[in-house]
């Protein structure tokens, strides 16, 4: 029997058509606060709460968007919806500021938004700071939200993090009412059961394996139950956080035969951080690695907060990036600047591909298909100058016209190893051979950067579609090296 538990309650998921998203999974079942808008992760109206293993405390409510994950991928699992927040007789916390302060009109994307800024709430290292400035108290009792000047734009006197709310879109209320419920909110109570939930570990994943219609989804047991399972049916699709094959599923009508969901396999979730490497397991989430890593592999703290938003880095997941061969995925310009390698594994054995040989074409990878990525492998010590570049139209939860990486070394004044990464300007993500030939060797001057420069811009095979012009993105990869010199000198203390 498949069930999840929703609530509080135990529902079955018996009989539910593999490809029946969550979203539509609880809508069917009367739950309706949570909402498709988008119904490619884009928008947040249908952000619900899942008990995840924390890494501050055993058990994390995630915000997740449910319409991209398989219903059948919650088996075993305990979820939080809008409506099992709070009563109309008796709101929860983030729904009363919300209530209160207005940030509700027509109420579509409301219980996204009280999802995600619950989850916020229930973040373990997020407490209102006892020693508060009385002008921060007055905030949090029904002041102005922008009364105190210790706390920047993006966080709250409550530690609130803003970004929280990345990828929840509101069409008619405003952001400054929904930005003060969140930075009214104080710490939960003693007797808060959600809070409470934390201190125990979440539901461990379960076995799974559903037919349905002729579909099948396959939660193994062990990454070698998943390996035999790729060598016998190479057809299968693998998921993790479902953030790229849900949108296939919504959008296009894609209907694999066999989904093999992988993203809890402990074989898949490692991490370790030095002396030599750093090993990033592939279905570790992105938000999960941003936390691991704790900025000190300063080209990816640069990439993690443009990437999507939070809701999606809370179920992507960096296998998942790369596992689609897509050109303009952001991690790749990253990873190629930092000379990442790939470990695939398959039930043949393991192997280890340089990152800068996996991308054969468009789309297509040297990855066979009985493979998945196992661990993503960075080398140490790490360049002292990097940099992440990301040109969109939009500054978040949007997707690369151009994305650039930059890892260079610098000794006595001049470029003694220069690694750029690029997005968005080939089939693949390349690396940017050329111009790292004309920066090596030379010395590090406004000369050689703006000659270098011209040579980026002439990197790649840019085409006109409708992020960009293909002469724009070409402009865009000159002027990332401009700004990288600029960039560097502001944080040398010297005037460009």
């Amino acid at each position: 029997m498949t069930t999840i538990k929703v609530n509080g309650q135990d529902a079955s998921l018996d009989g539910v058509p593999v490809h029946t998203t969550l979203l539509d999974w609880l809508r069917d079942r009367g739950l309706t606060g949570a909402k498709e808008g988008c119904a490619e992760g884009e928008c947040g109206a249908c952000s619900v709460l899942v008990a995840r293993p924390g890494i501050d405390s055993p058990t994390e409510w995630t915000a997740l968007n449910a319409c991209l994950m398989p219903a059948a991928s919650l088996d075993g699992q305990e979820i939080v919806t809008a409506e099992g927040l709070g009563r109309s007789t008796e709101l929860h916390p983030v729904q009363q500021e919300m209530a209160v302060r207005g940030g509700s009109q027509c109420g579509y994307c409301t219980p996204g938004f009280v999802c995600s800024m619950a989850a916020e709430y229930y973040r373990p290292t997020r407490t209102t700071p006892a020693t508060a400035p009385r002008a921060q108290k007055q905030e949090l009792n029904g002041g102005s939200a922008s009364a105190d000047a210790s706390c920047d734009h993006e966080h709250g006197p409550n530690g609130f993090d803003l970004h929280a709310l990345s990828g929840n879109l509101c069409r008619c209320t405003g952001y400054r009412p929904i930005r003060d419920a969140a930075y009214a909110l104080g710490d939960p109570a003693p007797d808060d059961v959600l809070a409470a939930r934390r201190s125990s570990p979440p539901p461990p994943p379960a076995a799974t394996k559903v037919a349905v219609d002729g579909a099948e989804f396959l939660r193994p047991a062990s990454l070698e139950e998943a390996l035999a399972v790729l060598a016998e049916r190479p057809d299968a699709r693998l998921v993790a956080g479902s953030t790229d094959a849900g949108v296939e599923v919504n959008l296009r009508g894609v209907r694999a035969p066999l989904v093999v969901a992988v993203d809890r396999l402990s074989a898949l979730r490692e991490f370790s951080f030095g002396p030599d490497e750093v090993r990033i397991g592939a279905a570790l989430t992105l938000s999960e690695i941003e936390r691991l890593l704790a900025g000190r592999v300063p080209l990816l703290a640069q990439m993690f907060p443009q990437f999507a938003s939070r809701l999606i880095r809370n179920g992507a997941t960096i296998g998942g990036n790369l596992g689609t061969g897509s050109p303009i995925g952001d991690t790749p310009p990253a990873l190629l600047a930092l000379d990442a390698s790939l470990v695939l594994a398959s039930a043949r054995g393991e192997r280890t591909v340089p990152l800068a040989d996996y991308f054969t074409g468009y789309r297509e990878t040297v990855k066979a298909d009985d493979e998945l990525i196992r661990t993503i492998v960075v080398p140490l010590p790490l360049a002292p100058l990097t940099a992440f570049h990301k040109i969109a139209k939009r500054r978040f939860d949007d997707i690369s016209s151009v994305a650039v990486g930059f890892a260079l070394e610098l000794a006595d004044g001049a470029v003694s190893q220069a690694r750029i990464g690029l997005g968005g300007v080939a089939a693949t993500p390349i690396r940017a051979r050329a111009t790292e030939q004309a920066l090596t060797g030379r010395p590090w001057t406004e000369h050689t950067v703006r000659e270098a420069a011209a040579v980026l811009a002439a990197e790649g095979t840019p085409l006109d579609d409708h992020r960009a012009s293909a002469s724009y993105r070409s402009a865009m990869l000159g002027q990332s090296l401009l700004r990288l010199y600029a960039q560097h000198l502001a944080a040398e203390g010297v005037n460009a």
